[in-house]
């Protein structure tokens, strides 16, 4: 998993540990370090919290015991890597969702050349249909990776398109239907509701529901990210967070808040534009660059 820039706010928490021996200064500073690196305040105290019982209990004296304790958190939190869901009926069926400008189209497009690369046959759904644009985007992705592409005309119902992919995919003999979304902002009620209704067609049509239900966040939006992925997730079952431009941002700290608080596991993550920059999140090397300069 290459951090890039990401890696800059990660080496200030490492930093932290290597100045003094453990008192409240330390932790202020690793509070403060924590919440410039758009983690919320609930989290950052819940660290905080942690780390004095343990310094407490396990009479922690060094900065490099409180390092590795920091670690065991990170971990605790992070949780294993959490895989893709593959069905054993195809074709499996990942829902793209997210708002307005945060890379949805072209995380779609990296994960249908990550899948190509794998020897599976991909189609993609132009669910998008309220800007034209949107549907020629994904019509421009799908030539470049040579594989099909199901759309209707703007203005049509997204639901409807959702549905004749994945007939199309059964019947084509795809492995796999990526349903791209339109961008909506979390706060709009009417749609919300329609994203609610593309997400039963596709159950009705799958007999079963999206095999991953994949909200797109960008990573530069900090605590708006955390705030989108919380109206999501009471609209959908979400099964996973696609964070896009790492290679962007500063901060990070979003990671945490949305695993923690939300218990939504972070699948995937964005690090350029291209087709190829797309990595499983692994939370033991995120954790560790953490900890490291």
């Amino acid at each position: 998993m290459r951090l890039g820039i990401f890696k800059d706010w990660l080496g200030k928490v490492g930093q932290v540990f290597t100045r003094r021996g453990v008192d409240e200064a330390l932790l202020e500073e690793l509070e403060e370090t924590l919440i410039t690196a758009d983690m919320n305040v609930n989290a950052v105290q819940a660290i905080l919290d942690a780390l004095r019982q343990a310094a407490k209990a396990q009479r922690l004296r060094e900065a490099t015991d409180v390092r590795e304790c920091l670690r065991e958190i990170l971990l605790e939190w992070l949780g294993e890597p959490t895989p893709l869901v593959i069905s054993a009926t195809p074709p499996t069926v990942y829902l793209f969702i997210g708002v307005n400008g945060v890379g949805k189209t072209t995380s779609i497009a990296k994960v249908a050349y990550w899948l190509q690369r794998q020897g599976k046959r991909v189609l993609l759904a132009a669910g998008d249909t309220f800007r034209a644009a949107a549907i020629d985007q994904l019509q421009i992705w799908a030539e470049r990776l040579d594989c099909e592409v199901v759309k209707h005309k703007e203005g049509a119902d997204p639901s409807a398109v959702v549905f004749d992919a994945i007939q199309a995919g059964r019947a084509r003999g795809a492995d796999y239907v990526l349903a791209d979304t339109a961008g909506r902002q979390h706060t709009h009620a009417r749609l919300m509701e329609e994203l609610k209704k593309v997400h039963r067609v596709a159950e009705k049509a799958l007999g079963r529901a999206p095999d991953e239900t994949l909200l797109v966040l960008d990573a530069v939006a900090g605590q708006n990210a955390i705030r989108q992925a919380e109206e999501f997730a009471r609209a959908l079952p979400i099964t996973g967070v696609i964070l896009t431009k790492l290679d962007s941002t500063s901060r990070g700290g979003a990671v945490l808040t949305i695993r923690k608080e939300l218990g939504i596991p972070i699948k995937l993550i964005g690090l350029g534009e291209q087709a190829d920059q797309l990595a499983v999140f692994d939370p033991k090397t995120f954790a560790e660059g953490l900890l490291n300069t």
